[in-house]
């Protein structure tokens, strides 16, 4: 992942609601959720709620599929690994073995 789409990523993450989009987003995996779902669950009007799924679906780490009359959104898990490798792309000095306890974490978190 290059720097530009990096910076984007954390920038989108850098705000309260857009963060808890996104983790409630990894949380429901492949099913997803539908935007009046995000707000209900965060308690967020839907023109605010709008707005936030716009800056995710623009840095990358959200996609979305139209069904019907609404708009079913979903983590993109291709961004969150390409994210992931470019934060660990040099861990430890090229001593990939200090890194596995992190990658054991993250992998069992999922």
């Amino acid at each position: 992942m290059e720097s530009k789409k990096v910076i984007s990523a954390f920038s989108a993450l850098s705000q309260q609601t857009r963060l808890d989009v996104f983790r409630l987003l990894i949380k429901a995996g492949a099913d997803g959720l539908l935007a009046g779902e995000l707000g209900e669950q965060l308690e967020v009007r839907q023109n605010t709620m709008s707005a936030n799924l716009a800056v995710l679906l623009n840095s990358g780490l959200v996609r979305n599929e139209r069904q019907g009359r609404t708009i079913r959104y979903f983590a993109d898990f291709d961004a969150v690994r390409g994210l992931l490798g470019f934060l660990m792309e040099d861990c430890c000095g090229g001593r990939p073995e200090l890194c596995q306890p992190i990658i054991d974490e993250i992998a069992c978190a999922c």
